[in-house]
C-alpha cells in the first residue's frame, strides 16, 4: 500500500508541475505594451509624425488597432494603424499636425496566439 501511495503523491507532483508550467508559458504568450514614442504621460513640444507602440510579442496586424484621440473625442491619426515590417511588435499609425493639447491613445493588441490586450494613455503636445 506505501507503494501506491508514493506513486500516486508522485503523479499529482508532477501533474502540477505540469500544470504550473504551462500556465507560465500561457501567461507569457500576452503582447504586453513595453513603451512608445511619445511615451505614456509625456509632454512634447512638437507635434509627432506618428505614434509608435513597442510590444513585448508579434501582433496580428489585422486586428492590432491604435486610436489617437484629441479632447474633444475627435480621432486624430490617419486610421494608416499597421505593423512595423521590419519589426511585428511595433504597431504605429501616422499622425498630422496636432494642435497644443492633451491626447488620449486607445490600443487594442492581438499576438499571433489569439491573445488580447487593450490600454489607453495620454500625452501633451505642448503649445
Amino acid at each position: 500500500m506505501a507503494s501506491h501511495s508514493a506513486r500516486m503523491r508522485a503523479l499529482a507532483v508532477a501533474v502540477v508541475a505540469v500544470w504550473a508550467l504551462g500556465r507560465g508559458a500561457f501567461a507569457h504568450a500576452h503582447a504586453l505594451l513595453e513603451h512608445s514614442a511619445p511615451a505614456a504621460g509625456a509632454s512634447v513640444q512638437a507635434s509627432p509624425q506618428q505614434m509608435k507602440l513597442w510590444f513585448s510579442d508579434e501582433l496580428e496586424p489585422a486586428f492590432s488597432t491604435i486610436r489617437v484621440i484629441d479632447a474633444g473625442g475627435r480621432r486624430v491619426d490617419r486610421n494608416d494603424v499597421h505593423v512595423d515590417a521590419a519589426d511585428a511588435r511595433i504597431l504605429e499609425v501616422s499622425l498630422p499636425e496636432l494642435a497644443a493639447g492633451r491626447y488620449r491613445v486607445v490600443w487594442r493588441a492581438l499576438s499571433i496566439d489569439t491573445h488580447v490586450t487593450h490600454g489607453d494613455f495620454t500625452f501633451d503636445v505642448r503649445p
